[in-house]
């Protein structure tokens, strides 16, 4: 487990619980989305925290918030709504902490992914977009059980891991989504979505594609 800062920022709903990796050189700031709450997802996830290894890697000061009703995050969950302005909250607390300058990274782990999507959607209304995504595992689609997600258009240079045997949102949903934004998906043959047993593939995926496609 990588030692971490445990913070308590003020959100729209009441405190959001951040587990915050500075950098002492951070050349960006990563922002991390855990999965579903609803189904065990929090900022300890092995996926988030694969993720944020691999951005500290990179020379990134890392952030993982806990959504809504999650450990001391207060509120309840809100479909992605209401977790999209919590972000933004985040996001506006780590310009402060880290600098302005800094470039700003979004990642995110299944519904992590969904709500990064409408983040970025949003930064990028606003005339300050984020200067790149990676999407894990990213809820697409109709999942039983769940809901029908209706994720974000991203720009083409953001990297987007799927496992092959995903039981929890079909390979076929993620490429009906990135098909007509000519999106490439980067496939891991036989992972699930929990990444088992390939958590390491991730992390040399991201390191290897991260300059490439740059603008």
């Amino acid at each position: 487990m990588m030692r971490s800062d445990r913070l308590f920022l003020a959100g729209p709903a009441g405190k959001i619980e951040v587990f915050v990796e500075p950098h002492a050189q951070a050349t960006g700031i990563a922002l991390i989305a855990h999965p579903h709450p609803l189904y065990g997802g929090t900022a300890e996830n092995k996926v988030v925290t694969t993720l944020a290894r691999t951005f500290r890697e990179l020379g990134c000061a890392t952030l993982r918030p806990n959504f809504r009703g999650v450990g001391g995050s207060e509120g309840a969950h809100d479909q992605g709504i209401g977790e999209t302005e919590d972000l933004l909250a985040v996001l506006a607390d780590a310009r402060q902490r880290f600098g302005r300058t800094l470039p700003i990274y979004l990642a995110g782990f299944s519904f992590g992914a969904y709500v990064i999507t409408r983040l970025a959607q949003r930064l990028k209304e606003e005339g300050d977009p984020a200067s790149r995504l990676v999407l894990v595992g990213t809820a697409a689609g109709f999942i039983e059980g769940l809901r029908n997600y209706e994720t974000a258009a991203v720009p083409t240079d953001t990297i987007v891991i799927h496992g092959g045997k995903d039981e929890t949102v079909p390979l076929a949903n993620v490429l009906a989504w990135a098909e007509p934004l000519d999106l490439p998906v980067i496939v891991i043959p036989g992972a699930d979505h929990f990444f088992h047993r390939r958590l390491h593939l991730i992390r040399d995926i991201v390191r290897r594609q991260w300059d490439h496609g740059r603008p």
